[in-house]
């Protein structure tokens, strides 16, 4: 039985309607409100075609704050942070002295020398925590700070009949402001693909804002969703999730120790141009052009089947990689995956079948990814 030493004050609301708290990252977290393909079927449409409201307080918050604050999160991450103004927020990677992928996060600029950084299971505290020693700086875990994420084209609709200005919040920018007469920040961020906002809210005020934005936006559709919904958004919009899509659960045949580089995710671009001396920057750098894998997408040729996790990848009868997370989406009427890929066949129209852990072939071809929103021009929307 996993330890949960990380609570989340909206747990009551999740178990009123169903919902079965599983560890996410040391929080009981709402993986399910009902664990059917039509709860999660109407879960992913809302946040399509309405709006949906999840609890995503299990990522972890971390302040980091003093004169030497910007020089760590620099140090850390491989973003250039003195391009970051304040109100504005990025998305960032970070590595091990190898130069490969060890957690990413959003880096958040609050004011001068206080910035907050968000990141999933991985390592992002330890790193700042370490860099960070002896340095004029503080890095401070807040869980009091709850994070709700309203993902969906009707948010800004809903948002904009309570706080002024949110139609001209930019894409990963920041505002402070209250909701329903509570203090909350809005960022303008999310892990969906879609057009949608970030609420931070204090512990004492985060049941009073979700059941107010719930009981609110009923009529415009929005609706709690599971945690899981997530996988299914995020194949989709390409959007990866550790260490859901890495070695550390697909590890290598040949027994190399787990590890990827940004070249073989496709993460290359949060690495900020020119940039060097963050942990891992040299390594980094030395490994491009000698992807052993590619991070890519696989899209059914001719079946709405579900392309299921560890499914092996074929080409011309050999083993060319694996599907991480596959999604069937009536809605976008496709059926599409996350791949690790061999290069030579991570190119756009290559033939391939996909083997399913019961022997199930299925006919195949590589894809670019996003699949949906292949522009981004919905989540980064204006107006």
């Amino acid at each position: 039985m996993a330890i949960l030493w990380r609570h989340s004050a909206l747990a009551h609301r999740h178990a009123a309607i169903g919902g079965e708290l599983e560890d996410w990252n040391g929080m009981g977290t709402a993986w399910f409100y009902d664990n059917t393909p039509e709860r999660a079927k109407a879960d992913y449409e809302a946040i399509r075609t309405k709006a949906g409201l999840m609890d995503v307080s299990g990522l972890k918050k971390v302040h980091v704050v003093g004169e030497d604050a910007a020089y760590v999160i620099d140090r850390v991450t491989t973003r250039n942070v003195e391009k970051i103004g304040v109100g504005r927020s990025t998305y960032a990677a970070m590595l091990d002295e190898r130069g490969l992928f060890v957690d990413d996060c959003v880096i958040y600029h609050l004011a001068v020398n206080s910035w907050m950084v968000v990141h999933g299971t991985g390592t992002g505290m330890e790193q700042l925590t370490k860099v960070a020693a002896a340095k004029n700086c503080s890095v401070i875990m807040d869980d009091d700070l709850h994070d709700m994420s309203l993902q969906g084209p009707v948010s800004v609709d809903f948002l904009a009949k309570h706080v002024d200005g949110i139609r001209d919040l930019a894409y990963f920018g920041i505002m402070h402001t209250k909701l329903f007469g509570k203090n909350v920040m809005i960022s303008r961020t999310g892990y969906t693909g879609e057009r949608g906002y970030e609420i931070f809210v204090g512990r004492k005020d985060a049941v009073h804002v979700w059941d107010n934005i719930l009981s609110d936006g009923e009529s415009m559709g929005i609706r709690p969703t599971q945690f899981s919904t997530l996988d299914m958004l995020r194949i989709e919009s390409y959007l990866l999730f550790y260490p859901g899509d890495n070695s550390e659960t697909f590890p290598f045949e040949d027994g190399t120790p787990a590890g990827d580089s940004l070249w073989e995710l496709g993460l290359d671009f949060v690495v900020s141009p020119g940039k060097e001396g963050f942990i891992g920057a040299e390594n980094h750098y030395a490994m491009e052009g000698k992807e052993r894998f590619k991070i890519f997408g696989v899209q059914l040729s001719d079946s709405m089947d579900q392309m299921e996790m560890f499914a092996r990848v074929h080409a011309d009868g050999k083993d060319v990689g694996v599907i991480t997370y596959g999604l069937s989406s009536e809605l976008n009427n496709y059926s599409v995956a996350i791949a690790r890929l061999d290069p030579s066949v991570a190119k756009a129209g290559t033939k391939l079948t996909v083997v399913q852990p019961d022997g199930t072939e299925l006919a195949a071809t590589a894809e670019e990814m996003p699949f949906y929103d292949k522009d981004k021009s919905i989540r980064t929307a204006k107006g």
